[in-house]
């Protein structure tokens, strides 16, 4: 089968600098970040690029700036006739990748995001709300645990990220997430981490941002596609315009299907895994999820130039 799956990064997976080689040395990279500021009226850029770190990790910039990185990094790999047979993004990078499929707009896209951070932070008042990434338990346990919890507390607390073996994401309510975490770790986790996030994202408790997103999309234009794009609230391929939207809206208040997602593009018959823009979490997941398959990434010059050589060889 050979088909190419391009990946994109969400919410984390920033730093200061991201796709910096790139914009220096390619107009097409700097028109892409040029209209995220104009589109902002906002300097992104001077942001990604010289920080503080502090502000980039704030929700409602690091929507944006990933996004913008992303997008760049497609750009680069279509300068070089590297195209994907279908995509992927985990929660945010999921507006990247339709993007890269022509459903929206760059322009609509950043303007969304930033927006859908905005409102995903104000869902939930500061400390109320809080993640946890659980490591090597069983996924039905981490459910299991989750759901007795929140029947006991009457308080919210999910499985949200559905990543790969032996990594899901749980979010909730803070003193929820925090009972669980406990039971979790008595039932055999190697850790529960929380995570360095102001929020519990994907979780019902942000139905709030669902419902104020709804408001925003109602106006932006989706178009169908022809590359799918695997939608992380069913893992399954969409090309429908009018469904990407219902997608889109769900996403934020609901958990994402990763692995599943994954596994599906591989039963699809994906073989090569190309993580588009910055850092390779992604890469490392999948990874984990099938290790038979190559694995890829571009994010700077080093990671172009082995990509393309992969594909000078192989393809």
């Amino acid at each position: 089968m050979n088909k190419v799956a391009f990946i994109f990064p969400g919410q984390g997976s920033q730093y200061v600098g991201m796709c910096k080689e790139f914009y220096d040395e390619h107009q097409s990279v700097r028109d892409i970040f040029a209209e995220a500021d104009d589109a902002l009226n906002f300097p992104l850029t001077k942001m990604i690029f010289e920080g503080p770190e502090a502000d980039l990790k704030l929700t409602t910039n690091t929507q944006p700036a990933i996004l913008t990185a992303s997008v760049a990094c497609a750009q680069i790999l279509k300068e070089h006739g590297i195209k994907c047979d279908m995509s992927a993004g985990h929660s945010l990078g999921e507006y990247s990748a339709l993007v890269n499929n022509g459903a929206m707009s760059f322009r609509d896209a950043v303007q969304v995001v930033r927006q859908r951070g905005r409102f995903m932070q104000e869902a939930v008042p500061v400390g109320e709300g809080i993640m946890a990434a659980v490591l090597g338990l069983d996924t039905h346990k981490i459910v299991e645990v989750c759901d007795e919890v929140s029947n006991e507390m009457k308080a919210c607390v999910q499985a949200v990220n559905y990543n790969c073996p032996g990594q899901v994401v749980i979010a909730g309510a803070t003193a929820a997430v925090e009972e669980a975490s406990v039971r979790i770790k008595e039932a055999g986790a190697k850790r529960c981490i929380r995570l360095s996030v102001s929020a519990p994202f994907h979780s019902y408790m942000l139905q709030p941002a669902s419902d104020r997103l709804a408001e925003v999309l109602a106006d932006v234009k989706i178009n169908d596609i022809e590359i799918p794009v695997y939608a992380n609230v069913t893992a399954k391929e969409v090309y429908s315009g009018e469904k990407i939207k219902q997608l889109l809206i769900t996403q934020a208040a609901a958990p994402v299907l990763w692995e599943i997602g994954v596994r599906n593009m591989i039963e699809a018959g994906a073989d090569t895994f190309v993580e588009v823009g910055p850092s390779k979490v992604l890469s490392g997941f999948t990874k984990k999820i099938d290790r038979s398959k190559t694995q890829l990434s571009v994010e700077d010059n080093y990671t172009l130039e082995k990509t393309l050589a992969w594909f000078a060889e192989n393809k």
